[in-house]
C-alpha cells in the first residue's frame, strides 16, 4: 500500500491500479479514489500544512516536549499513514485521548505543549482523515481495532484478479453483503450463489482450480503458456479440437513436470494431471467459457460489448439470470472470434457482423452466435445457448415438469404412425430440446435425415446409440455464407437421399415452401418433425403462411402442433418450461382455420393445476389424425379402446421410468441410452406379444417391459 501511495503521487492522475506479478491485481475506480484521497492528505499534510514542524509543537517554549514527540509524529505521518491509514487513523485518536488525560493533571506550562501537540498536529490528521471515504467506510466497525490487522482492507478492496496465464479477469471475493443462498461443485469448480440486498438478479460466484493455485504453480503454467503460444494449433489442427487439445495437453503435462523439478516443487499425478488440463483450456480451449459450460445448471452465457467493462451474465436453470464473478478482456474476445471463425469457416468481421455456429468442448455443447461491427458499434459481443451435452428424453423432461406421461404416449403414438410435427414457441422454451428427444422416439429400423444451419441437434450422440442419421447442414439466412447451400436446395436434396425420417433443425424462411410441398404430395412416408417459432397454433400458422410464403391449402399438410412456452411466476422473479398446447391441423378448411374450426386442441395446458389436460376430442375418440392412423393398423381399426390403452401404455412405461430412478436415486436411467433401448424392447415386446395371443394386450406388454427393466436395473447399476 505504502508503494501504492508513492506511485499514486508521482503519477498524479490515476484511475485504476494493477499490481502485477505471478498475478495481476486491479482495483476499480472507485477503490483507487480512495488510495488518491489518502495520497493527497500526506501531500498536504506533508507539504502544504507542514504538519512535520517542531513550530507547530509549541517551538522553543516547548523544546523537550516536542523533540519527543516530533519523533512519533513523523512515523505516523510519513510511515503509517502510507501503509495503513485507517491504524493511522485509530492511533490519532487513542494518542489525542492519552494526552488529554495527561494534560487534566499536568502543570500550565506542560497543558500548553499538549494543546499545541493536540491542536496543531493531530486534530488536523484526524479532521483530514475523517473526511476521506476510506476512514468513512470504517469509522463505525473500529471497536476494539487492533493495529496492523488488514481484515478491513480485505473487506474493503475487491480486485479483479488475472493469472498471467490467462487474459480473463475474475472477482476472488462474494460480493458485499452477500447472503449465501447455494453452493455446489462441478467437478473440481466451486460454485456459489449469491443474494445482494437491493438487487433483484442473483451473483454467480465460480472458482474454478486455476484460481486457488500457489504463486508458483501460477508462474509454471505462465511459463508453459508462453511456450506453447509459439506452438499454437494449426488451422487444419482447429478443425479437430479434440485432437489439438490432447496434444496440448500432453505436451503441457511434460512441460508441467518438468518445470517443476527445475523449481524444486513436488507435484502428486493428480496435481500434474489438474494443472495440464488447466494449461490446455487456455491454450487449445476456451479458456472460460469452458469453466460456465461445465455446469449442466447454464443454459445461457453472455458477453455484452463492449468487452471488459462488464461481467459475464448466465441464465441459470434454477435462480434465471445471474452477474457472475468474470470479466473477460478484449484479447478474450479477439480469440474466442479466430476460433469461431476456424471451427465454423464462416466469416465474422465488418461486412459480415453476425456469425452463428456451434461449440463441442468436455462437458457441454453450445450454440454461439457472435457480433461484431458494423452491426455491434462497440465491437465484439457474444450469446451462448448450452445444450445438454447428452440429449434431453421425455423421461427427463417428464421428471422437471415439462410435460406428463399421456403427452409422451401421444408424441409417441404420433412418431410411429408417421405424422407430421411442428414443434413450436417463444425463444429458450425449449423447442430444440424437444425435438432432439422425439428423434429417440423413432425406431432405429428408420434412416433419419436432419437439415439445421446451425447445428444444434443430438445427431453424434444419437449415432453414437446406432441410429441412422444423415446430417445436412444449410446455409445460415443470418450470415448467408455462399460457399454454404441455401436451406431450400439442402432440403431438396434430402429428400433425393432416399426414404427417411426428416427433422428440420428450424422452419425459418424460403424452405418451408420446398417442406410443405414435399409434404403434401406425399414424397415423405416417415415422419417429419421440426420447430418454429410461434406462441399458438394459429401464431405458426400465421408465420409460414404470411411470413414464409407457404400456400394455406399446403399447411393442410401439417397434422399436429405443439406448443411449449416458458411460463413466469406471479411475481416475475422465476419462470418455467411447460408444453402448453397440443392442437390438430384437420383438413376441411378453405381460407382460415380459426374460423373454420380447423384447429383442435388434443391437450391444454391448465395453469391452476400446472397440468397439460386431455380435451373432450382426445378422451371421446374423435381426434382426425388418431383416426387416421387407427385406419391403417388391423388391430385399431374401429377400436377406440384399443388405440386409447396403447397411448397410455407408451406413457405409463416413461412414468415407470421416472419412478424408478426417484425411488433408486438413479437419474441414469432417464438418460437417452436407457430410453432408447426402452423404446426398443417395447416395440420387440409388443411384437411378440401380438404373434403369441393375437392382440397388444397392454397388461401383458407392461408386465413382460417392467421385468425386463428390473433385470436391466439389477446388472446395470
Amino acid at each position: 500500500m505504502a508503494r501504492t501511495i508513492d506511485k499514486i503521487l508521482e503519477v498524479k492522475k490515476v484511475e485504476r491500479i494493477i499490481l502485477s506479478e505471478a498475478r495481476e491485481f486491479e482495483y476499480d475506480y472507485d477503490e483507487t479514489k480512495m488510495l488518491v484521497e489518502i495520497a493527497n492528505v500526506f501531500n498536504r499534510l506533508l507539504n502544504e500544512d507542514k504538519i512535520l514542524s517542531i513550530s507547530r509543537l509549541g517551538g522553543d517554549k516547548c523544546k523537550d516536549f516536542s523533540q519527543k514527540k516530533f519523533a512519533e509524529l513523523q512515523y505516523l505521518v510519513t510511515n503509517m499513514l502510507r501503509r495503513d491509514p485507517i491504524g493511522a487513523y485509530v492511533k490519532v485518536k487513542r494518542i489525542i485521548r492519552m494526552m488529554q488525560l495527561q494534560a487534566e493533571k499536568a502543570n500550565p506550562q506542560e497543558r500548553y505543549c499538549i494543546d499545541c501537540y493536540i491542536n496543531n498536529a493531530l486534530l488536523p490528521i484526524q479532521r483530514e482523515l475523517e473526511n476521506t471515504q476510506l476512514i468513512k467506510y470504517v469509522k463505525d466497525k473500529l471497536v476494539g481495532y487492533k493495529i496492523g490487522n488488514r481484515e478491513l482492507y480485505r473487506k474493503i478492496f475487491h480486485p479483479l484478479i488475472r493469472p498471467n496465464f490467462m487474459l480473463t479477469r475474475y472477482m476472488s471475493m462474494a460480493p458485499k453483503n452477500g447472503q449465501l443462498i447455494e453452493r455446489y461443485k462441478v467437478g473440481n469448480t466451486l460454485v456459489e450463489i449469491f443474494k445482494v440486498p437491493g438487487n433483484i438478479r442473483l451473483h454467480y460466484h465460480v472458482t474454478p482450480p486455476e484460481f486457488r493455485l500457489s504463486d508458483v504453480k501460477y508462474s509454471i503454467l505462465d511459463s508453459a503458456r508462453r511456450y506453447l503460444a509459439e506452438h499454437k494449433p494449426t488451422e487444419t489442427e482447429f478443425t479437430h479440437p479434440e485432437r489439438a487439445r490432447e496434444i496440448f495437453k500432453n505436451i503441457g503435462k511434460d512441460m508441467i513436470s518438468e518445470m517443476a523439478r527445475g523449481r524444486n516443487v513436488n507435484l502428486t499425478a493428480k496435481e500434474l494431471e489438474m494443472m495440464a488440463n488447466i494449461l490446455a483450456r487456455y491454450t487449445a480451449g476456451f479458456g472460460i467459457l469452458e469453466v460456465l459450460l461445465e455446469d449442466e445448471n447454464i443454459q445461457d452465457v453472455y458477453i455484452n460489448s463492449p468487452i471488459g467493462l462488464m461481467p459475464i451474465y448466465v441464465g441459470h436453470g434454477v435462480y434465471e439470470e445471474c452477474e457472475t464473478n468474470l470479466i473477460p478482456t478484449k484479447e478474450d474476445a479477439e480469440g474466442w472470434a479466430t476460433r469461431f471463425r476456424m471451427l465454423s469457416g464462416r466469416p465474422l468481421d465488418e461486412a459480415n457482423p453476425v456469425l452463428d455456429t456451434e461449440l463441442l468442448i468436455p462437458g457441454g455443447r453450445a450454440r454461439v452466435c457472435a457480433i461484431t461491427r458494423t452491426l455491434s458499434p462497440e465491437g465484439i459481443g457474444y450469446a451462448l445457448r448450452r445444450h445438454r451435452d447428452r440429449p434431453w428424453t421425455y423421461p427427463l423432461f417428464m421428471d422437471v415438469k415439462f410435460f406428463d406421461p399421456l403427452f409422451a404416449g401421444l408424441m409417441s403414438f404420433l412418431v410411429d404412425g408417421s405424422r407430421t410435427l411442428l414443434i413450436g414457441g417463444t425463444r429458450s422454451s425449449g423447442k430444440t430440446a424437444l425435438l432432439g428427444a422425439t428423434m429417440l422416439e423413432i425406431m432405429k429400423r428408420f434412416r433419419i435425415c436432419t437439415v439445421e444451419d446451425t447445428l444444434e441437434l443430438p445427431v453424434t450422440q444419437l449415432r453414437n446409440m446406432g441410429y441412422n442419421i444423415e446430417r445436412l447442414k444449410a446455409r445460415s439466412v443470418i450470415t448467408r455464407v455462399e460457399a454454404e447451400l441455401p436451406a431450400d436446395e439442402a432440403l431438396r436434396t434430402a429428400l433425393r437421399l432416399g426414404d427417411s425420417c426428416l427433422i428440420i433443425g428450424e422452419v425459418r424462411s424460403k424452405e418451408a415452401k420446398a417442406l410443405w410441398e414435399a409434404m403434401r404430395i406425399g414424397a415423405l412416408a416417415n415422419v417429419v418433425a421440426g420447430t418454429i417459432h410461434g406462441e399458438s397454433a394459429y401464431g405458426v400458422f400465421d408465420r409460414v403462411v404470411n411470413d414464409l410464403g407457404v400456400p394455406k391449402t399446403s399447411f393442410k399438410a401439417t397434422d399436429i402442433v405443439v406448443i411449449c412456452n416458458r411460463l413466469r411466476s406471479a411475481d416475475g422473479l422465476r419462470t418455467f418450461r411447460r408444453v402448453v398446447e397440443v392442437t390438430e391441423v384437420r383438413k376441411h378448411w378453405q381460407e382460415d382455420p380459426m374460423d373454420e374450426n380447423g384447429f383442435v386442441n388434443l391437450m391444454e395446458y391448465s395453469a391452476k393445476e400446472d397440468k397439460l389436460k386431455p380435451s373432450g376430442t382426445l378422451l371421446n375418440g374423435e381426434s382426425s389424425i388418431i383416426n387416421e392412423i387407427a385406419k391403417r393398423v388391423k388391430e385399431w381399426h374401429g377400436d377406440w379402446n384399443a388405440v386409447w390403452s396403447n397411448i397410455e401404455l407408451r406413457g405409463k412405461i416413461k412414468q415407470a421410468m421416472v419412478d424408478y430412478a426417484n425411488k433408486l436415486n438413479r437419474k441414469d436411467i432417464l438418460e437417452a441410452e436407457w430410453t432408447s433401448k426402452s423404446n426398443e424392447m417395447f416395440h420387440t415386446i409388443a411384437d411378440k406379444v401380438h404373434r403369441e395371443i393375437g392382440a397388444l394386450d397392454s397388461k401383458e406388454i407392461y408386465k413382460r417391459w417392467d421385468e425386463w427393466f428390473r433385470n436391466e436395473l439389477k446388472h446395470k447399476k
